[in-house]
């Protein structure tokens, strides 16, 4: 009898969050549900503490090919998308792919880019192809981008615009292990060659298909909905923010909910699964105004939750 996706898919977390990755259960979870829900995910944290790391075992645990830029200030569009390059022997062009051909694309350290490289990344992120002199060529389903950033604060970053910001999906960062857990990864040193000689732990059949049931069978209720929206538009009407959550924000909401509920083993979601979500999907949505270009968007979005009122079952 075939294992059911969602058993193969928590089989996977598990084994990640227990033999490879101790103390990033959350980054895992929340890569997972970006992954399954057809978006994209940015990670934001200080160098050294397992971006990269994660991205690449998730690659490995599901079987997915692996493409990785190293962001510099002289990253061409080509080097992510690829060229076309002159054969003499067939006297014609030939495409070479580029990275972005990849089910898996690391864009790592994205903000160390110049802003014409990281747009080179929009089409491919909403529309899940290039267009290239001319041509558009289609990427591998599933496709999905895990962009690391450092702190804006670090020498040599330039900021991701809003409309990169809003093609992510999630932002979520990976923080310190705790003390016990930092203590066994300092004595047992890089776990990379490990993670090297992971074996696919679901089939590419199995992940579209959990894909194709969050998609279609996870019910979100019309009160559901209802509370989606009151928390949006709340955003909307903020006194401190210059702009609140998109349509795009909001849909993306939904569409996590449902992989949450997914990984919940329900067809259907909670109000909590919004409540859950809210920060690592919608924070990085924000925009402050002019007077309130400090203002902490998570600590924000708490107080709305705190206001807003939940619906009843």
């Amino acid at each position: 009898m075939t294992e059911h996706p969602r058993t193969a898919i928590l089989t996977a977390i598990d084994t990640l969050a227990n033999d490879y990755l101790q103390g990033k259960v959350k980054a895992i979870k929340l890569a997972m549900i970006c992954l399954l829900s057809g978006g994209h995910l940015l990670l934001e944290d200080i160098p050294g503490l397992g971006k990269t790391t994660l991205a690449l075992a998730l690659s490995k645990a599901l079987g997915l090919s692996f493409g990785r830029v190293q962001c510099t200030s002289d990253l061409l569009p080509s080097d992510i998308t690829g060229l076309s390059i002159f054969d003499r022997n067939a006297n014609q062009f030939e495409f070479m792919e580029g990275p972005v051909f990849n089910n898996l694309l690391l864009a790592d350290e994205i903000n160390r880019a110049m802003p014409k490289t990281q747009s080179a990344l929009l089409e491919a992120m909403e529309e899940r192809r290039v267009t290239i002199e001319g041509t558009t060529h289609n990427l591998p389903d599933p496709f999905m981008v895990i962009a690391t950033q450092n702190p804006v604060e670090q020498v040599g970053t330039y900021p991701l615009p809003e409309s990169q910001l809003d093609r992510f999906m999630i932002t979520t960062g990976i923080g310190y292990p705790p003390e016990t857990m930092e203590k066994i990864i300092i004595q047992s040193g890089s776990i990379r060659d490990s993670i090297r000689d992971i074996t696919p732990l679901i089939s590419h059949d199995q992940l579209l298909a959990a894909r194709r049931v969050v998609r279609t069978d996870i019910h979100l209720s019309e009160k559901v909905t209802d509370y989606i929206y009151l928390l949006v538009s709340a955003t909307r009407r903020h006194p401190m923010l210059l702009a609140g959550i998109s349509t795009r924000g909001a849909i993306s909401l939904a569409e996590t909910a449902r992989a949450y509920a997914f990984l919940a083993e329900r067809d259907y979601v909670l109000p909590e699964d919004i409540k859950a979500l809210f920060l690592p999907v919608c924070a990085h949505r924000l925009i402050p105004g002019a007077d309130h270009e400090t203002l902490d968007c998570k600590e924000l979005l708490r107080s709305l939750l705190d206001e807003t009122p939940v619906p009843l079952a």
